[in-house]
């Protein structure tokens, strides 16, 4: 049986009602975004780019996904909060799946998992399902087999790929999965797959017509470090006002501007006096 907060979802897919979810990684950033009431917090594999400066996704690990997680939880008061399970939790190993979905819920608290889809992903799903714990799928683009798809690119695009991409949907839904990311591919192909499963669909360059969209928070914020893809709308340019305010600190620094009396500590000057004395 799913939990309240799942269950908000399903009762949004049903009542035609849009899902909004962001990615967080520390406490700070997650404390506004539970503040702002988006549905759904990922801490998604993202991280790996965004915030450690690995070039893929599939090199973050384990232990650093935790770390993340558990900061996120202690700001997370009412978003349903999911962890993005790395590529080495359970596509290396599919025996280990199962323990590490357990640690991203016992040890860090999560809500539930998110995994990508792959040749095995049906039977690792069915697997953690029967643990008790909620799985969320994606499919389409899987940024952490990205390699073997191509490239980071839109999928779906052709009869062939569009017809794989609706099964790997239906077969992640029938293996228990509670809703899917649909990762770049057409609008029509999202509107259709969003149609045809029972489960909500959060869409990433995926159109409209999906149930929910994600993007990740750093790209929204103008603080991603590489370039946006073509599904990314920037809402604000954070990155250029805290360039500003560092180099007007470093500026009034250089100058003895800063610390001024407003910010600074005293004595007594009699008490001052004593100390020479």
């Amino acid at each position: 049986m799913f939990n309240n907060k799942i269950q908000s979802l399903l009762f949004k897919k049903k009542n035609h009602q849009k899902i909004t979810m962001l990615t967080a990684y520390d406490y700070a950033f997650a404390s506004v975004v539970d503040e702002a009431g988006v549905d759904v917090i990922l801490v998604g594999d993202s991280l790996a780019n965004v915030v450690l400066g690995l070039e893929k996704t599939a090199d973050v690990t384990m232990e650093a996904m935790l770390h993340h997680a558990k900061a996120v939880r202690r700001a997370v008061k009412k978003s349903l909060l999911v962890g993005d399970m790395p590529f080495e939790s359970y596509q290396k190993e599919e025996q280990k799946a199962v323990l590490n979905a357990k640690r991203f819920v016992d040890e860090a608290g999560c809500d539930a998992v998110k995994l990508e889809w792959f040749e095995k992903a049906p039977s690792v799903t069915k697997k953690i399902v029967q643990e008790g714990i909620a799985v969320m799928g994606h499919v389409g683009l899987t940024p952490q087999t990205a390699e073997q798809l191509g490239g980071l690119k839109v999928q779906g695009k052709d009869v062939v790929s569009a017809r794989k991409i609706i099964q790997n949907a239906k077969d992640l839904e029938s293996a228990g999965c509670f809703s899917l990311v649909l990762e770049c591919i057409p609008s029509s192909l999202g509107q259709l797959i969003t149609e045809k499963i029972s489960i909500p669909t959060i869409g990433i360059g995926a159109g409209v017509h999906c149930d929910g969209q994600v993007l990740v928070l750093h790209d929204i914020l103008g603080l991603g470090g590489m370039k946006r893809p073509h599904f990314v709308k920037q809402y604000v340019n954070v990155k250029e006002q805290v360039l500003q305010a560092i180099q007007k600190f470093r500026y009034e620094v250089e100058t003895s501007q800063f610390p001024d009396d407003a910010h600074s500590y005293f004595m007594d000057e009699k008490e001052w006096q004593k100390v020479f004395e």
